[in-house]
């Protein structure tokens, strides 16, 4: 999952980079609302985390554009104004959630969780398909209740697909979600590491569907 931090406050913003991705995500970051807005803009993202006090473009600018220019992803924004009419006006302009500075990261943390799954139509942290099973909380995944340990790449592939399963997936959505704006999108490693995360959690597990892309669901589902 691919996850877009807007932050002008740097050692903020690499303190929430860094959280996010331990966390299992890919993260690209800015500092300011003009580059905010230009990533999100063409930029495929499963949450933002936006601040609304940007110096070049205010956060709540950048909100009111994406949406305008019907930019669907959920949007945690971060104030450190008092004044309850802040918060309101950031929810009207289309954020999905808030967060008042100072803050805990685990906080954050877990609204980022809860913006992606409800986005995706999942109510429960923890996802699963046949005997697969990820906790999202802890970032566990098993296999008819035994663990499984997966390398950062095979974890955010698995996450994908389970936030989305039953639906095919393109290798080029996946390319956009399970890596940052500097990744080669030529590379032909999501083929690799579909081909070693089948080898974990099943064969059976990933559909390949000819010139379309793969799906996830289980045995009986496929």
């Amino acid at each position: 999952m691919r996850i877009l931090v807007v932050e002008d406050d740097t050692d903020l913003n690499r303190q929430l980079v860094a959280a996010l991705e331990e966390a299992g995500y890919v993260v690209d970051s800015a500092t300011d609302g003009e580059d905010g807005h230009f990533l999100g803009d063409t930029e495929p993202y499963d949450a933002v985390v936006l601040d609304l006090g940007l110096p070049s473009l205010d956060g709540l600018s950048v909100l009111e554009n994406w949406r305008r220019d019907g930019r669907t992803m959920p949007v945690l924004i971060l104030t450190a104004r008092d004044r309850w009419s802040d918060k309101v006006a950031g929810i009207d302009a289309g954020a999905d959630d808030y967060v008042a500075k100072p803050f805990h990261m685990e906080e954050v943390l877990a609204r980022v969780r809860a913006l992606v799954r409800r986005a995706a139509g999942h109510a429960s942290n923890e996802l699963t398909c046949g005997a697969v099973r990820l906790d999202l909380r802890s970032g566990r995944v098993t296999v008819d209740g035994s663990a499984v340990k997966l390398t950062s790449h095979e974890y955010r592939l698995l996450s994908y697909l389970l936030h989305h399963q039953g639906k095919v997936i393109s290798r080029t959505e996946l390319t956009e979600h399970l890596y940052d704006q500097d990744f080669d999108r030529d590379s032909n490693t999501v083929e690799v590491f579909v081909g070693r995360l089948r080898k974990k959690i099943g064969s059976d597990m990933i559909e390949t569907i000819r010139g379309l892309g793969y799906r996830l669901g289980a045995a009986s589902d496929t």
